[in-house]
């Protein structure tokens, strides 16, 4: 079973065999599949044109023919005396004969997150601030102002491929750099100079070799998007005239960025008034008019940011830009009828709530606040500090909290028992609904019992996710050549491994499932030939596909973001920036039927929403609000 999608290969690396275990895959990309082999080290191997990634695509099955070939001669000469913030080539791997250079071997960076994953508000949440911000970027500028001295280009410089831990930024797929001869041909559209690309064509790409100065504007774009959590080319482009609308993605060759005034910003995004102002005009002349050149250091050694004490705004300027709206805001009514909608305010705090799920229509929670840990009827469950690195579930009155391979089960402020758990990367795998608790233990998916851990089936170890409803639970895994997804029943034992997912193309940005009673909707977002996709997948209890789509982010808001959602009967509620949406299942396709535009005052498309007994709850970072429909 765990063979499937493609059989164990042997690797050589200076003579010496190794086996590629999927149980050891750390990481997958667009090109290639990432193993830990022990020792500190990695070995990254290249896709061959036949592997499971590229079926069905020509154009693809010959771009990893050409890429390989170029490697045969671009990692012997690969540039000394980088930055030892690079991950660097330290030895070649090949095929036997070793007529063949297939991938090479790397330091192994451990306890690490992509930068990508700095840009997502609930992980700032948890106490990062923009002040972490500003020192991961210094350490990110003497990097890629070591590689320029040494005249290499990085080139697809990306938010995945930068790596953080402790504040240290690390620059990964060292082997796309652009030096000597070898041209860098890859590219992400979202840190594409928009002065490399052709205007002239419907997409948009790559048209010129990359520079320097294309390597600063994707380190402003990086910094930008980490400060505001926000795509300074984002939002929606609304001009009166609509003979000026164009698509989305040609905003950035028409230079149309947030600060135009016919741009709606996103709600759920931190707003640029936060920032001083001479970051930002830099970054305006940068979007708009075409700066280039070397970042200014001094916009960075020169900002501070400060907490303000009256709202808690986190800001950069000599007077809170937002205090006056938050104090105004705080004097509303904690009952208001919009339209057809009655909104209660349910809960409000200074802390944060961590994690939030419904049972039975009743909202539970657990939030922190001055270095405790609270549920919802304000029982102390723990006293400690916020960390990204924790995962939270709530079942019943127990609390459970997990930090890579421990998971920790709270009842009254109490531990009441302590399990070890597999991890997918650095996140533990366990989950709840309102009967039992389950996890997965040395590749074994478990189910807590009445006299102890029942068994329920084999997963492949560290390499699972999974969620459950009360009915029925989902995963799946992805390693090397591995593409598996199940179902199995939450009260009895089995597998079901026959899901026919579509095939999921390049590297695992972020997954969720959300349940109903007797189907799922899978979400799943995935980096893909320089763009990120997002999946929608319904999946029945019996396993099989009811329904699918799949589009590029941002091309429709109900898709903007993979979280958030809920399922009430069969159908799926959603929460955008202009209110709450309905998304059904219609002959096989997957369709927006109905929109709650009454609802847009209360909801962004980075709030969570639940169904209650009488409507739908709707939980924000600090905030939670009850919306009866009528």
């Amino acid at each position: 079973m765990l063979e499937r999608g493609g059989d164990i290969v042997d690797v050589y690396v200076e003579g010496r065999k190794i086996r590629l275990n999927p149980t050891k895959s750390i990481g997958k990309g667009g090109e290639a599949d990432v193993y830990d082999i022990g020792k500190g080290l990695a070995l990254k191997v290249f896709k061959p044109p036949n592997h499971l990634d590229y079926a069905n695509s020509k154009d693809e099955q010959q771009g990893a023919i050409e890429r390989i070939k170029i490697h045969q001669k671009k990692l012997k000469m690969f540039p000394r005396g980088l930055p030892d913030r690079i991950v660097k080539p330290c030895k070649l791997a090949t095929n036997k004969t070793k007529t063949k250079i297939v991938g090479y071997v790397m330091p192994l960076l451990k306890n690490t997150e992509s930068l990508i994953r700095y840009t997502d508000k609930s992980f700032r949440n948890m106490n990062i601030g923009n002040s972490e911000i500003i020192n991961i970027f210094k350490d990110l500028y003497q990097t890629v102002n070591g590689i320029h001295n040494k005249q290499v280009v990085i080139g697809d410089f990306n938010d995945l491929n930068v790596l953080v831990a402790k504040q240290e930024a690390f620059i990964i797929d060292a082997d796309s750099f652009q030096f000597g001869g070898f041209l860098c041909k890859m590219f992400t559209a979202k840190f594409l100079d928009p002065t490399l690309a052709n205007s002239k064509v419907k997409d948009f790409v790559l048209s010129k070799p990359y520079n320097c100065n294309s390597d600063w504007y994707a380190f402003t774009v990086m910094l930008w998007q980490c400060l505001l959590l926000l795509d300074p080319f984002g939002g929606i482009y609304k001009p009166k005239d609509k003979q000026k609308r164009i698509p989305q993605n040609r905003r950035a060759l028409n230079r149309i960025s947030v600060f135009n005034d016919e741009v709606k910003y996103p709600k759920s995004a931190t707003h640029y008034n936060i920032l001083p102002d001479n970051l930002l005009h830099y970054f305006q002349k940068t979007f708009e008019q075409d700066k280039r050149g070397e970042f200014p250091i001094n916009l960075l050694s020169d900002l501070h940011f400060y907490k303000c004490n009256k709202c808690g705004t986190e800001h950069g300027r000599n007077i809170c830009p937002n205090c006056k709206q938050f104090t105004q805001a705080l004097v509303k009514e904690i009952v208001e009828v919009i339209g057809k909608v009655t909104v209660t305010k349910v809960f409000w705090d200074k802390g944060l709530i961590v994690f939030a799920k419904c049972v039975g229509g009743e909202l539970k929670w657990l939030y922190h606040n001055q270095g405790k840990f609270l549920r919802e009827d304000n029982q102390k469950v723990l006293e400690g500090d916020l960390d990204y690195g924790i995962r939270y579930r709530i079942f019943r009155k127990k609390t459970l909290m997990a930090k890579k391979n421990q998971l920790v089960i709270l009842e009254q402020n109490k531990q009441v028992e302590k399990v070890f758990v597999d991890t997918f990367r650095n996140l533990s795998m366990f989950d709840a609904n309102s009967q039992n608790y389950f996890w997965i233990q040395n590749g074994q998916l478990l189910r807590s019992g009445k006299f102890g851990p029942e068994y329920i089936g084999d997963v492949l170890q560290n390499q699972t996710l999974f969620w459950v409803g009360e009915e029925f639970g989902f995963g799946f895994y992805m390693a090397g050549n591995l593409n598996v997804a199940f179902v199995f029943d939450t009260k009895r034992k089995g597998i079901n491994d026959e899901v026919k997912l579509p095939i999921l193309k390049g590297q695992l940005i972020d997954s969720t499932c959300f349940f109903g009673k007797d189907i799922c909707w899978f979400f799943v977002a995935m980096a893909e030939s320089g763009k990120i996709f997002h999946y929608a997948i319904v999946v029945n209890k019996k396993g099989d596909i009811v329904a699918q789509t799949k589009e590029e982010k941002g091309k429709s808001e109900w898709l903007q973001n993979i979280r958030g959602k809920c399922v009430v009967s069969n159908f799926l509620l959603v929460a955008t920036d202009d209110g709450i949406v309905r998304v059904d299942v219609e002959n096989s396709s997957i369709q927006v039927t109905k929109k709650f535009l009454d609802t847009e005052k209360y909801v962004d498309q980075n709030c969570h929403l639940f169904p209650g007994k009488t409507g739908l709850y709707v939980v924000k970072s600090k905030e939670v609000y009850s919306l009866k429909i009528n």
